[in-house]
């Protein structure tokens, strides 16, 4: 690797209160993010666990539309992303997380308005796109509500079938499609 790795990206900071009275900071991240982000990802139970060496990358060269929500030294909540290059207008969703001892305080949600509201002052965002297992009811209801809080619509499709993963069994992956979303 050459060159410094980027630690600093400029973002806007913005502290909100968790529902139980937290405050909790939502800020891209930086790669010093990125082994917490990987340590939250396999900690979830849930999410498919990539390399720890693509959520460094991901931190460096996503962190524009990323978010990481910081409880002090803490990382709380993730969700990251990135806006799809054939559809400038749509922001994907790759995952979310919340740690443990911070779930049931709408943190995932608190992040996801963060990121996509960060997101959209810089970029025409129109949509917002990520895909969910069909047993992933978490996820699932995190997204409907996202939508109706903002007002847009939903629709759902299958985007990837299990017949698409070579590596084993997968369960189906379900386009969800958020928008237009109000500016």
């Amino acid at each position: 690797m050459t060159g410094q790795p980027q630690d600093s990206p400029s973002a806007t900071v913005e502290s909100m209160t968790d529902d139980r009275g937290g405050s909790v900071v939502y800020r891209a991240p930086t790669v010093a993010d990125g082994s917490r982000l990987w340590r939250l990802a396999a900690d979830s139970g849930t999410l498919d666990v990539n390399s720890e060496y693509s959520y460094l990358l991901w931190c460096r060269d996503f962190a524009a539309t990323s978010v990481v929500g910081c409880d002090g030294d803490s990382v709380a909540s993730f969700v990251t992303g990135y806006v799809r290059p054939d559809a400038p207008d749509t922001l994907f969703v790759w995952q979310v997380a919340v740690d443990a001892a911070y779930r049931r305080r709408g943190l995932a949600v608190r992040a996801l308005d963060a990121l996509v509201d960060r997101v959209a002052r810089t970029q025409p965002v129109a949509f917002l796109e990520a895909t969910v297992t069909p047993d992933n009811v978490p996820s699932a209801r995190l997204f409907a509500g996202f939508a109706r809080a903002r007002g847009a619509s939903l629709t759902k499709q299958s985007l990837f079938t299990e017949e698409h993963f070579s590596g084993g069994p997968h369960n189906e992956e379900v386009l969800f499609r958020i928008g237009p979303l109000p500016r």
